[in-house]
Parts: structure tokens; sequence; C-alpha cells
């Protein structure tokens, strides 16, 4: 049935080209937006706009039709005694998902339908395939992710989704700057992976001869630049993983950075809650909302402590060894791949089992055990525990803020330690030489708090083009 459509299509093509007609010109110079048109309505008003046909109902010699731009959805009415012979034979060539632009007047049908009367329509560009709606919309869900495009003309939530996220991202920029923020760039391609935990993507550069690695995360970068004078900076940036995809992972992902000197954990922590406020205000006034089968109140912040956690959990302490430790998972009923885990294995599977019960409305946890945090300072009071918090939203961590080890001596015999004698990053370690002011960092992840806001089920529905199987 596709293949017909293509080649009925095809053959108005031809058809308009035998008339000298192009179903592809260059350009069209619109007036108005849709929404423009709508908000400020004024019958009689000369109007030119462009978009989507998505509809069509004849009544004899007339035809009402729908157009569908960027900002929204207005009525055409075309009528054989009104448009030209030649705009008339174009109408009588396109189809329901070309693109066409339209000049005429605004009235109101007896309905009160605000509505443009076509005196000039131009086609812009001629689809060849018929739109999703042809099958009563695009409900196919591994089809919405592959075909986006498709997805974003059939589903308007998608869109609103898309909307939303670009708001909030400008959000987060517009009152970053306002603070005195300055927003910077770092590399994506690292000559070595570092920054954060996680399995990097490998490249070679031919001219350099050299093995780099797709970034995942900007962390060590911002801190040079720490280094370097500026004191408050944030980066926007697109970190790689090459690990695994679920419903909150995807290989590549949005992360917001920020660096203030001078401050510790309290003043990030204030930050991080007026960044997450000011971005649901954008999405809606209330602060109380749903995620999912969740209610979220950003009213009502809890801080709790991840080192009384699992000494009540799991009855572990900071100081014992991993052996320790697997003993007592096993007697709380815990099933481990291997009793020869390291402490940081064993903590990052306790993370997960910690996560579920934190609740909806947002959760700083702090007092995380330091060999969790090698780029973290740690607590005043005792070594074992770092200075540093991760923000769980709706049960799902949205953030990470620690106060920056700025000391090169005991950075290096942290990394050092990390790497398991591997080779470290010698010249971040030379830049701290040189000397980094104290600090607060901070990290949200962006896809994540898109989902949280705009209640969305899975990272691919606030992700345009998300990582796929292939087919």
């Amino acid at each position: 049935m596709e293949q017909e459509y293509f080649e009925q299509r095809l053959k108005k093509i031809t058809e308009l080209r035998e008339k000298g007609i192009n179903a592809f010109p260059k350009r069209f110079v619109k007036t108005f937006n849709v929404d423009e048109i709508l908000a400020n309505f004024k019958e009689n008003t000369s109007v030119k706009v462009a978009g989507r046909l998505t509809a069509i109902r004849e009544h004899g010699k007339s035809n009402f039709c729908d157009l569908k731009d960027q900002s929204g959805r207005i009525q055409l009415y075309i009528a054989d005694n009104i448009l030209p012979q030649e705009d008339l034979f174009v109408f009588k060539h396109i189809d329901i998902g070309d693109i066409i632009g339209v000049e005429g007047e605004l009235f109101k049908t007896r309905r009160e339908e605000p509505t443009i009367k076509v005196t000039r329509l131009f086609l812009l560009t001629k689809s060849l395939r018929p739109l999703p709606e042809k099958w009563h919309g695009l409900k196919d869900i591994e089809t919405r992710y592959r075909q986006r495009y498709l997805d974003l003309i059939a589903n308007v939530d998608s869109k609103k989704i898309f909307l939303m996220r670009s708001k909030i991202v400008a959000s987060i920029r517009n009152f970053l700057d306002s603070k005195g923020y300055l927003e910077v760039e770092t590399p994506m391609l690292h000559p070595m992976a570092g920054g954060a935990a996680g399995q990097p993507f490998k490249t070679y550069h031919n001219a350099l001869n050299a093995t780099l690695y797709m970034r995942i995360a900007p962390e060590l970068y911002l801190k040079r630049l720490l280094v370097g004078g500026f004191e408050k900076i944030y980066e926007l940036n697109r970190s790689f993983r090459n690990e695994g995809i679920s419903v909150r992972h995807n290989p590549e992902f949005t992360m917001l950075e920020v660096y203030t000197a001078y401050v510790g954990l309290e003043e990030t922590m204030q930050l991080t809650k007026d960044i997450i406020m000011n971005a649901a205000k954008t999405v809606s006034e209330n602060l109380e909302f749903n995620f999912q089968e969740r209610v979220i109140n950003l009213n009502k912040w809890e801080t709790v402590s991840f080192a009384n956690i699992m000494k009540k959990n799991f009855d572990i302490n900071p100081e014992e060894n991993s052996s320790v430790w697997i003993e007592k998972l096993k007697k709380k009923g815990i099933k481990l791949e291997s009793d020869k885990l390291s402490r940081t294995q064993i903590l990052k599977i306790i993370e997960e089992q910690i996560d579920a019960e934190l609740g909806n409305n947002p959760v700083f946890v702090v007092d995380m055990f330091t060999e969790l945090c090698p780029l973290s300072k740690t607590k005043d009071d005792n070594r074992l525990l770092s200075d540093r918090f991760e923000l769980f939203l709706g049960g799902m961590e949205v953030a990470n803020a620690y106060s920056e080890l700025n000391n090169p001596i005991e950075q290096r015999e942290r990394l050092l330690q990390q790497s398991q004698g591997k080779e470290i990053d010698e010249d971040f370690v030379k830049a701290l030489e040189h000397g980094m002011p104290p600090a607060g960092g901070l990290g949200i992840g962006v896809d994540r708090l898109t989902m949280i806001l705009t209640n969305s089920p899975s990272i691919r529905d606030v992700v345009l083009f998300p990582q796929l199987k292939s087919e």
C-alpha cells in the first residue's frame, strides 16, 4: 500500500513539472506563525503562513484544511472561485503530509473557528510517503524512537516533551548566567578517560597517531579552569559511557556541571535546589507534580546519611574490609556474583538497594563512604566519609556534588589507588600542584531531570534520537 502511495505522488510531481511548477521551491516568506495569528486574531487581516497539511475536508467546490507549523494548527478555507487557476491545479495535486504556503485573510466560521480564507496557495515540499495518521497515529514505541520525525508529526505529546526540554535547558542557562557563572566548553576527545567511573568509547586520531577516548565526564578539565582563575563556571555537556542501555541509561547523555570557587557543600546544596526548582517552574507553577505513579513535592527536601543507612540496614561500618561486608550481606539475603568483590563494587550494589527506600520527594544523601569519591574531600571529623551528596528525586539519582579535593598529594594517592597501578592523569595533578582554590562541584543529569519534570517513563522519551539496537 505504501509503495502505491509513493508511485501516485511521484506521478503528481511529474504532472506539476509538466506545467512548469516546482514541487520543491527554494523559499517562502512567512509573515506570522500560527500561534501569533491565534493570539492576536483580527478578522480581515492579511497573513502568509507555511506548514504541513494534516487534514482535508471536502465541501463541494470548497475545502476546509488543517495546516500545522511548529507553534500550532489553524484551519484553511480553500474555494474554487477564489484561487487562481494555477493554484487550483496545485491544490488538486497536493496530499496530506505536503508542506504548503498560503496567503489569505482571516475570518471566523459560523462555529467561531479561526480560519484563513486562502487567496494564494504554494506547494513548498511534496511528501512521497503518507503520514502515520493514515493508520490512526504512530503507536509503536520502537518506530517512534527510530523515526522520531514521524513521532513529532503524529504525536502532540511527544512534541510537547521536547519543547519543555528546551525550556528546561534554557532555564538552567539563564539562571546560572544571572548568577554570574560563565559557560565554558571543554574537549569531548580525551587522551585519557577520567573524571568519573565508567567504561569509555575508544577512538583513534590519525593525524596525532594517538588513541583517544570520548569523554565520560568533563570534571578534570573544568577544575583546570579553576586553577586558571575562573571562579564560577558551568558546562552543559554531552558525555558518553560504553555501558548498558535501560529506561534510565543512554550511552550518550547530557550533564550539567557547575563549579564554584570558595564555597562548601552547604552552598552547593542550595544551588542545586535553586536550579531544579527554577527549572520545574518553567514546566508548571505547581511544585507538586506526578512522576509515573509517584507524587513529588519540591517544597519538601530531606537529608539522610548513607553511613547511617548502611549501619541500620546491613550493620556495615566504613572501616571494615570487603570480606566482612560480604558475610553481612549474605546474612541479609543479598545475592552476590562473587566472594572476591572489592569494597567499591559492593558499595555500588548496595547503592541500588538503597535507592528504592528513599521515597519520592527530593532527598540529599550525605556521608558517602570515601572510597566511592576519589575526587572529593573527606569530612573533617571522619576521613572514612566524604564531603559529598547525591540527590535523589522520584527514587532516581539526578545530581551529585562534593567539596572538590584540591590537595595534589592526596589526589595523586587516591587516583593511584583507584587505577590499581595503571596510568593516571599526571597533567591534572600537575595543575593542582599550581594551586586550585577550595570549590564546590555539582553535576545534574539533564535527561533524568527532564524525565521527571515531563512525567516520562523512559530516558528514550526525552532524548530526540536515542541509541537502539539495529533492526
